[in-house]
Formats: structure tokens, C-alpha cells, sequence
């Protein structure tokens, strides 16, 4: 039995990158010496096992062939008599087809090491076109590496664009689609992840109403550069991938007759769901801002003293998309929150007032506070 350390861990070791996860292949091994050794099971469709300390997985090494309609259609072959080079020529990339052994030495039969040298992207065979989900793991990685000045290779991208007319594609569930694209809102540019599938053709298919938004891939009418501005500018101020997320789908959400189906089709998690709420509540009031009453009842419902991270994730991502109003605004938002969180004041709390009065009279007195901090700070009315 032999153990190699694989994948994302050699790649990103080689890039002085954090290696966040380690990968195993174990070579020369059985299901039944595996659990022996104590390790657990990880999937019931894969030879995959956790290690009983760790945690990490191990993996024996296998083959995958096609034989079936979409990503799940493949015959999984593993046991002792499978190689390391087979189980590295079946991964998607060259660069995440290396594997380095106990000694630290690279074992590299796919031209990974030049490739990370070179900055690209590139597919190890045309067996690559077989899993359509490897069109969103590519685009990932364009989100994570192209800081760097990584790229796709012309080929790769040349087998992208046939894998984008396949019937394959649409075989992707949704969660699959949400899942490769949230973790991109995690990568240094994460708006690649959009520009990449776009421009294979896969977007309008996988994502359409992203793809119309973002105009004709290549064409001079592509608006590429303005819907991603708003994201690349918020990906200086926030690492927060929900943050990411709501400015990213803004515009696209805006333009949709129902929201609420459009954001469940997406699979879009809970905390996404909420900032893309508040963001279009707020766009339709944003006129009516600059008058205390309004943007104190707004306040009120984020919630801020329950809710802060609720509250801090609105105001990063409206200063994204609204820069110019929010240079007014930012402050007023702010003051406005600490205004909520004041202590009732000793003339209503010793008043007769009770129930809705007392609320009522409670929000009349922070109208007026904040009406005074808004004159104090000159914003217009």
C-alpha cells in the first residue's frame, strides 16, 4: 500500500498558496484493509474513506469510464491493481492531475508543473468533455487563479464550447450549479466565474437570465465589464461570499417578473435570500432615503441589534452598488441603527402611554433624533 498526496493540495503548495484541504490516492489497497486500518466510509458511490484521526479523505485509486447520460453516468473500477498515473488521468486539469509521495517528491505525467508555470487551464484528454460539471470547476478556478494571470488554454476552451450544446449540460441539478458558484464568491475574482461560462456559450443555458444581463459574449454589445463592476469593486471592501453574491445577482434579480421563484430556482441559501430582499426593497424607496421617517422605518426592519452581521452585509453591498448615494447615506444608515438601539427615553417610559401608543410615540422620538443628526450633518432633504 502506498499513500500520495494529491489534487488541490500539490497545486496550491506549488503556487505558495494555502492548502486549505489535503487529498490522498492509496495505491495497492482494498475496501476491507481500509476499514480495517479504522477508516470510515466517506461515500457509498466511491471508494472514498476518512481517515480515523484526520478526518481527511483517502481514496483508492480508480478509473471512470462513461456510460451513462450526465455526470453520475460513469463506471467507477478501483482495487489494488489500479495505478496511480490511471487514477491522475482521469482528473479534469493538468494542474490538479499531480500527486507527490511520502518523500515530497512530485509526480507530475500530465504537464501540470509547466501549466502552473504558464498560467493555464488546460484539460488532460477529451474524456474531459464527458462530466458537464467540469465546466463549472473550471470556471472556479479561473475565479481563483486569475489574479495570477491564469487563463484557459484555446484548446480547453474549444471542447467548452462543444460541452455548452450538449445535452449533458443540462443534466446539472441546480444545487450543483449553486454549490461550484458560491464557492467562487469565496475566490479572489469570483466575477470570472461568470465571464468564463459565458464566454464558452454554457451561461445562457445554465444561468440564462445571468447571460442576457451580461449581453453577447465577445460582441461589442456585451455589458460584461458594467454588470461585473459593481462585484469587482466590492471584492476590495468584503471577503463575505454572501455580500458577493447579492451584489453579483443584483442587477440580474431587478429585472426578473418573480423574484422570489427566480432566487428558489437558484437554490440560493437563506442568508443570500435575505441581503437580495433588503437590496430591492431599499432600491425602490432609495428617493425617499433622505427623509428620516422612511429611512428609519427601513432600519428598524434589519433589524440591527438582533440581526448586525443582517445590517453590516446591507450596507457593504448597497455602498457597491450604490456608491454616490451611500456617500451621503452611509452615515445617516449608521446613525440611524445606533438610534434604534438607544434606550427608551425616561419621559415615555414613565407616560401612561401602553402597546402601539408607546411604540408609536417611541418611533415619533426617533424620527426626530435622526431628523436632527440629518440637519446636523447637512444632508439634503
Amino acid at each position: 500500500m502506498k499513500v500520495y498526496l494529491v489534487g488541490g493540495a500539490v497545486r496550491d503548495q506549488l503556487l505558495d498558496l494555502p492548502v486549505v484541504e489535503r487529498d490522498w490516492v492509496v495505491v495497492g489497497a482494498t475496501p476491507e484493509e481500509m476499514l480495517a486500518a479504522d477508516f470510515r466510509r466517506a461515500d457509498s458511490d466511491f471508494p472514498v474513506f476518512l481517515h480515523p484521526e484526520t478526518g481527511e479523505e483517502y481514496a483508492l485509486a480508480r478509473t471512470e469510464v462513461k456510460t451513462g447520460a450526465g455526470y453520475k453516468g460513469f463506471q467507477v473500477e478501483s482495487g489494488p491493481e489500479i495505478s496511480l498515473e490511471q487514477d491522475l488521468l482521469r482528473r479534469d486539469l493538468t494542474i490538479n492531475a499531480m500527486a507527490m509521495d511520502e518523500r515530497g517528491n512530485l509526480i507530475d505525467i500530465c504537464g501540470g508543473r509547466e501549466d502552473l508555470d504558464n498560467g493555464l487551464l488546460r484539460h488532460i484528454t477529451t474524456a474531459f468533455i464527458e462530466d458537464p460539471v467540469r465546466l463549472l470547476r473550471i470556471a472556479r478556478f479561473a475565479a481563483k487563479l486569475g489574479r495570477w494571470g491564469f487563463r484557459v488554454a484555446h484548446e480547453t476552451h474549444a471542447l467548452m464550447k462543444k460541452m455548452a450544446t450538449s445535452a449533458d449540460l443540462m443534466s446539472l441539478k441546480p444545487e450543483r450549479i449553486w454549490r461550484e458558484m458560491n464557492r467562487s464568491f469565496s475566490e479572489p475574482q469570483p466575477w470570472r466565474f461568470f465571464e468564463v461560462l459565458h464566454n464558452c456559450g454554457a451561461l445562457r443555458r445554465l444561468l440564462p437570465d445571468v447571460a442576457a444581463e451580461m449581453g453577447i459574449a465577445g460582441h461589442e454589445k456585451s455589458n460584461q465589464a458594467q454588470v461585473m463592476a459593481p462585484l469587482k469593486q466590492v471584492v476590495k471592501e468584503s471577503d463575505d461570499p454572501v455580500v458577493r453574491c447579492g451584489v453579483a445577482l443584483f442587477a440580474v434579480v431587478l429585472m426578473v417578473s418573480n423574484q422570489q421563484a427566480w432566487m428558489d430556482k437558484l437554490r440560493l441559501d437563506k442568508a443570500g435570500r435575505l441581503l437580495l430582499s433588503d437590496l430591492l426593497d431599499f432600491n425602490q424607496q432609495i428617493d425617499e432615503m433622505y427623509q428620516a421617517e422612511c429611512l428609519l422605518r427601513f432600519v428598524v426592519k434589519l433589524k440591527p441589534q438582533q440581526q448586525p452581521k443582517r445590517f453590516q452585509r446591507f450596507l457593504i453591498a448597497a455602498n457597491g452598488l450604490w456608491p454616490q448615494a451611500l456617500s451621503v447615506l452611509l452615515p445617516v444608515l449608521k446613525m440611524a441603527a445606533e438610534i434604534v438601539e438607544e434606550k427608551v427615553p425616561e419621559s415615555l417610559m414613565g407616560s401612561e402611554l401602553k402597546g402601539p401608543a408607546l411604540g408609536q410615540a417611541l418611533f415619533a422620538w426617533r424620527v426626530n433624533r435622526l431628523q436632527e443628526v440629518i440637519r446636523n450633518m447637512g444632508v439634503p432633504n
